[in-house]
């Protein structure tokens, strides 16, 4: 059996003194009263032959309803979460006005057990958080795209 894979793109803004990146709160029953470990870069699953990052640009405009951002992407590796999701980001650094998010919506049985379908938006709300922040509130195998990301714009070691 595969391992589940999913690729997103962190957008960034800043530079190596304040950088803020966007995350996204999970959205759904079991993450809304949760903070910490409830936010993530925005991501999906894709399945192959999809490339990876043809699947981060179409996760990124799915989970938000806006287009993916047009900058330059740098690759910050990968990770294998706890539960066995390898993810793969790119940063990309731009901007944009987390009002005008329009995310899209997942269906499950809620509440389990019920027989009801509900919909619910893949995120619930985003947010431009500086690097702290958001090492405190992303899930945590997820702090390592932070650490790359600052690394990469702190630029060689001298």
């Amino acid at each position: 059996m595969t391992a589940r894979t999913s690729a997103g793109i962190l957008l960034h803004r800043g530079g190596p003194r304040h950088t803020e990146v966007l995350l996204g709160h999970m959205g759904g029953p079991f993450w809304a009263r949760r903070e910490e470990g409830a936010w993530s870069v925005v991501k999906g699953e894709y399945e192959a032959p999809e490339p990876a990052w043809e699947a981060a640009r179409r996760e990124f405009a799915e989970e938000l309803g806006l287009p993916a951002p047009e900058g330059e992407p740098v690759p910050l590796g990968e990770v294998r979460q706890s539960g066995g999701k390898v993810v793969t980001v790119w940063a990309v650094a731009g901007d944009l006005d987390p009002g005008a998010v329009v995310p899209g919506t997942f269906t499950m049985e809620w509440p389990r057990g019920s027989g009801r379908q509900r919909d619910f938006p893949e995120v619930d709300r985003v947010a431009w958080l500086t690097l702290d922040e958001a090492a405190r509130l992303i899930v945590r195998a997820q702090t390592v795209f932070l650490d790359r990301l600052a690394a990469h714009l702190a630029g060689p070691a001298p």
